[in-house]
């Protein structure tokens, strides 16, 4: 059996490490950077601050509020992306397609064709969990790396993946933790950190350990939905998962 997941929350302190990305990636300054370091309690807490609204020292809220000042028009899920513009039809290109693929996907023939059955909703949209799921935000602090491990023990084959341009859950987190993961499983590298390609450009990069039982991969311009903004390299990341072979080195 195999397991491919994108962009995962593994572990809300190792994963939501935001203010970091959002430095190196010239969102915010040096100095808003080393405050966050001086009166927040690590990455978790300004996550805490700016996502669940639960950072309890002042100074820290006001630094998280200053965060949000400075990165609320950008996409947090795309940083090098462009938002959404509203209306939509001032724009004549096409900036994003959630309408337009909820309309598709809502289309009586297309959900006959696709086999989709609409329970407990009558539209299909893309984010249902108040009526499907019942999540709550607090959730999002119980860690799953140790679900990703039983996994892989029990001989299912797992690729975790992240886009390069996604803030909310960054590739360095889940590299981190797919790294540590393997140490404890006792996997060794049998490929180590390179570059992969999809067609004649770099589709990203990657890491496997073991034969082939833990893989790391990064996709290079993509989001926290990376088939979305890099549908060509996410498919070659998905065939060469799916034929168990590696990705593509040239």
């Amino acid at each position: 059996m195999i397991r491919q997941v994108g962009n995962p929350l593994l572990d809300f302190s190792t994963d939501l490490n935001l203010p970091e990305y959002y430095w190196s990636h010239g969102l915010i300054p040096d100095d808003i950077y080393q405050l966050l370091t001086k009166v927040c309690n690590g990455s978790a807490e300004i996550i805490r601050g700016i996502i669940l609204q639960k950072a309890s020292e002042p100074a820290c809220i006001a630094v998280t509020l200053r965060i949000k000042q400075l990165t609320d028009t950008i996409d947090p899920f795309d940083v090098t992306g462009d938002i959404c513009p509203s209306p939509q039809a001032e724009k004549k290109e096409l900036v994003c397609g959630e309408g337009i693929i909820e309309k598709y996907l809502n289309r009586k023939d297309v959900q006959k064709a696709l086999h989709a059955q609409l329970v407990g909703f009558k539209e299909w949209g893309f984010c249902q969990d108040d009526k499907v799921l019942q999540y709550d935000l607090t959730n999002l602090e119980i860690p799953t790396i140790g679900v990703l491990g039983s996994l892989v023990k029990s001989g299912i084959r797992a690729f975790v993946y992240s886009g390069d341009q996604d803030s909310r859950v960054p590739f360095t987190g889940s590299r981190t933790l797919v790294n540590k993961l393997a140490k404890e499983l006792r996997l060794k590298t049998t490929v180590p950190y390179r570059t992969w390609f999809e067609g004649k450009q770099v589709g990203g990069w990657t890491q496997v350990y073991g034969k082939t039982q833990l893989s790391f991969a990064i996709i290079r311009g993509g989001s926290h939905m990376a088939p979305l903004t890099q549908p060509a390299r996410s498919f070659s990341l998905f065939k060469a998962f799916l034929a168990g072979k590696p990705l593509p080195n040239a």
